[in-house]
């Protein structure tokens, strides 16, 4: 079995090849001096994202290569292993030959990018050969929904002690405290309950990445993103909530001065403070360059804030509000922009938003609920006069962007999380349920299903893995983070999706669990830049990188 993984590798370095074809392609249109001009790549935004989507499953298949290439080192390459790889570059394989789906109606074919000679190369590459007529078949898909019929588990060991046990430990947290509530939470649209988040908290959840001189784990984004995928397996809104102090803490971490550092980071890690996001804008989404919400410094040094913003998660109960707002009006764009650490009152049922210049209403979701949304309207809110991120005006911008790579990855894991839990409930659907006098994992439409499923939850989750150790390293990796963020985000939905259909009428009710999985994926391709904006960050940020 070991024999596909060289195969594996050889597929990969002419998949790289045709990507670097789809590159040169789309650079002669929207790069044709070297650098991406911004107007051309508006123009043809179709081809650079059709490009990221291309650099997106090579990386995704180099990804699970290395996998592999571990596993088999590790004693740990079998059958499920093998199944896996074939399915999963087959199915990749053909997709980039063929036509790849960015969305469920927008198929990128290589005669889009004027690449199908390139397209015809790859597929002619004898390697390449091997997996598109042996890899994803109707033989390697029923062996594999077989397996895992049977309990089969595709390796999932880091090679690290420490990260195994991390896993283990917050699977049976999560299996005990999460996954037997979280549907009931979800129907009854209430907050997580306080008393479970205090137990996320002993078990150090919100300070993986502080470091242990502040009272945190100290373990960086690996494992940061194991325990909000294990979280998320058993409710996503369990998973996010380490998201919300993982953006505080980096934002205060890598800009604040030594004594914000000193009054919050200790806070954030032991989950004595709850933090919110404040960022988005009625108008403004993704176009944080026109964010309006303004501070003024008042004469005592301290601030006060005006204006509204939207899609606040968590905002009534968290205590600490990073708020990218405008302090420098005249300065349009960027760079009159600054972060504002702002205090608040945790608030109740009763009153959500007690503090004088703060309202708040919800705003009522399909999914995601644990944590509930909100629009707030700032109407003088004060912040004391050491509130301003660095100390230094006009670096807010600068600051939230150097947090994007951790969120992604975050959120990538997170969608993973999700993937899992919605083939969980899909197996355990297709093994129970019977129809015609047998399970309906014996009818192959179903079998196909499971396996692909838990075959792109492999190929995401290790693309996912790569982007968190790349940033483990100090590197630079948006474009990775991205990478993992828009793969994720189409498995999970992808999953949820599948995991309702093979419930029948079953899934489209409340009382499933499924039902509730299918809307908390649905957000995943939205929120922390949706599927548009990495493909553009990717495709972009490449062609740039390339220059």
């Amino acid at each position: 079995m070991s024999e596909w993984i060289e195969r594996a590798r050889a597929a990969c370095r002419a998949a790289s090849a045709y990507r670097d074809a789809a590159r040169d392609a789309v650079a002669r249109d929207v790069a044709p001096e070297g650098k991406p001009v911004p107007a051309l790549v508006e123009r043809e935004q179709r081809q650079v994202h059709g490009f990221g989507w291309i650099g997106t499953l090579v990386a995704a298949l180099e990804a699970t290569a290395d996998w592999a290439a571990r596993g088999s080192a590790g004693g740990r390459f079998g059958e499920v292993e093998a199944l896996v790889l074939q399915i999963g570059f087959g199915e990749y394989l053909h997709q980039l030959i063929s036509a790849l789906p960015m969305s469920q109606n927008e198929m990128l074919r290589p005669g889009d990018l004027g690449i199908s000679e390139a397209a015809a190369s790859l597929a002619e590459d004898s390697e390449v050969r091997l997996f598109l007529d042996h890899g994803n078949t109707a033989e390697t898909r029923v062996a594999l929904a077989r397996a895992l019929g049977e309990g089969a588990v595709p390796d999932e060991a880091f090679d690290e002690e420490t990260l195994d046990m991390i896993r283990a430990q917050f699977r049976a947290f999560t299996a005990d405290r999460i996954a037997p509530h979280a549907h009931r939470w979800h129907l009854e649209d209430k907050l997580i309950p306080i008393e479970t988040v205090r137990e996320m908290a002993n078990l150090g959840v919100f300070g993986v990445c502080i470091g242990e001189e502040f009272g945190g784990l100290g373990l960086g984004k690996t494992a940061m993103c194991l325990v909000s995928e294990e979280l998320s397996r058993g409710w996503i809104c369990a998973g996010s909530l380490g998201t919300r102090s993982e953006i505080a803490a980096e934002l205060i971490g890598e800009n604040g001065t030594p004594e914000q550092k000193a009054k919050w980071l200790p806070r954030l890690a032991d989950g004595s403070v709850l933090p919110t996001a404040v960022f988005t804008e009625p108008d403004t989404g993704s176009d944080l360059a026109s964010v309006s919400t303004r501070a003024a410094r008042q004469e005592d040094g301290s601030w006060q804030i005006r204006g509204a913003k939207t899609w606040i998660t968590h905002a009534a109960r968290a205590d600490l509000m990073t708020v990218l707002c405008r302090t420098d009006t005249g300065t349009p764009g960027y760079g009159g922009l600054s972060m504002l650490l702002a205090e608040k009152t945790r608030g109740t049922d009763a009153a959500p938003f007690p503090d004088p210049g703060i309202e708040g209403s919800e705003i009522e979701v399909l999914g995601y609920r644990g944590m509930k949304e909100y629009a707030l309207g700032f109407d003088g809110f004060p912040v004391a006069a050491d509130g301003l991120l660095g100390g230094i005006e006009g670096q807010g911008f600068k600051q939230l962007m150097r947090t994007f790579e951790s969120a992604r990855i975050q959120t990538a894991a997170r969608a993973v999380g999700v993937g899992w839990n919605a083939f969980d409930l899909g197996l355990s659907y297709a093994l129970e349920r019977r129809q015609f006098g047998k399970p309906l994992i014996a009818f192959p439409r179903v079998a196909d299903k499971l396996a692909l499923m838990v075959t792109e939850l492999v190929m995401a989750r290790e693309l996912t893995y790569s982007a968190a150790r790349h940033k483990d390293k100090g590197e630079r990796c948006d474009i990775e983070a991205g990478m993992a963020k828009l793969l994720a985000a189409r498995v999970a939905w992808t999953n949820a999706d599948n995991a309702l259909q093979i419930h029948g009428g079953n899934g489209y009710a409340l009382e499933y669990p499924v039902s509730r999985v299918l809307c908390d994926a649905r957000i995943l391709n939205i929120f922390e830049g949706a599927g548009e904006i990495q493909a553009q960050v990717i495709g972009r940020g490449t062609l740039r990188a390339q220059a």
